[in-house]
């Protein structure tokens, strides 16, 4: 893990210049957010190519759908808690029921949103996205894994949400990594422990992995960057081969990345899975780094466990 940080949102943001170069039947939209979900970027580089929609939520994802049927790949851009919750019932019933091409990426989500406080702290995305019929639901961790993602989404036909954060965090993977939509990337060999994490909170369970060490406590992390279809495969073996298992996520625990491996388990392997996350609550307004110790989703809340 380098010490380089770099926040997904930025990175989306790049990374849409370069898929727009490639394929001109990408279009962008958004609402009225584009400076900070970074989609600003590529509406310099084709402004043709992108929509702002304005503060209508609900009238973006409508309009990419629409887009969607004219043949185009529509990436529909903002903060996740209006994304998966004020656009709900259109993603479900405009671009889910009909199963069309559209690439819903939220950014801003989780509590490391930070001083804008509990009411865009979305923590109930994953939770929402995931049961519907149809939807690919990924979150991812670094700029290496963004960039890759965003392309990647591209390639398959249908609805996908891709969740990105607000903070800077650290560059995980060189470009030489491979990546594959619905395969969870293991890291580390340690049988004492599993640590499943998602999003900002891999480079936590990456520290907590290197602390751990030195007390020679051997963990495996494993990035769960696509959550739906999850990799059952991959769970199942964690499990068998470790004496323990815990889940990390800047979400709900209840519906999210823990949620789903519990899944997992009951039905093929059932064993103990400690979940940390959002204990059934609403966030606060603070610096991210404050919440995460608060809320419990740090490399040491992880230490705390073993």
């Amino acid at each position: 893990m380098k010490e380089e940080k770099k926040a997904t949102r930025q990175s989306y943001g790049e990374a849409l210049v370069e898929l727009g170069r490639k394929n001109k039947d990408i279009v962008v939209l958004d609402a009225d957010l584009a400076g900070a979900t970074k989609t600003s970027i590529f509406a310099k580089e084709f402004p043709e190519r992108f929509f702002d929609i304005g503060i209508a939520e609900a009238d973006m994802i409508g309009t990419a759908a629409g887009m969607s049927t004219c043949g185009k790949i529509s990436y529909a851009s903002t903060f996740a808690v209006f994304a998966a919750g004020r656009a709900y019932d259109q993603i479900r019933n405009s671009v889910c029921y009909p199963n069309l091409n559209v690439k819903i990426c939220a950014t801003h989500s989780g509590i490391t949103v930070g001083e804008d406080g509990a009411t865009h702290q979305m923590l109930e995305d994953i939770s929402l996205m995931r049961t519907l019929p149809n939807m690919t639901v990924m979150s991812v961790s670094d700029d290496t894994q963004t960039k890759w993602a965003v392309e990647e989404i591209s390639k398959i036909n249908g609805p996908v949400y891709l969740r990105l954060g607000r903070l800077a965090t650290p560059i995980i993977y060189d470009e030489n990594q491979k990546f594959e939509i619905g395969k969870a990337i293991q890291i580390g060999e340690g049988t004492d422990a599993t640590v499943f994490a998602t999003g900002v909170t891999v480079s936590e369970a990456l520290k907590a992995k290197e602390e751990l060490e030195k007390q020679g406590i051997n963990i495996r992390v494993v990035d769960i960057h696509t959550i739906k279809p999850i990799d059952r495969e991959t769970i199942i073996r964690c499990a068998k081969e470790t004496k323990k298992l815990i889940s990390i996520e800047d979400h709900s625990v209840i519906g999210g990345l823990g949620s789903a491996i519990a899944e997992v388990l009951t039905e093929n392997y059932p064993t103990k899975l400690i979940r940390l996350g959002m204990k059934d609550t609403f966030g606060k307004s603070g610096k991210a780094e404050d919440l995460m110790k608060y809320f419990g989703i740090t490399c040491q809340d992880i230490i705390k466990e073993m």
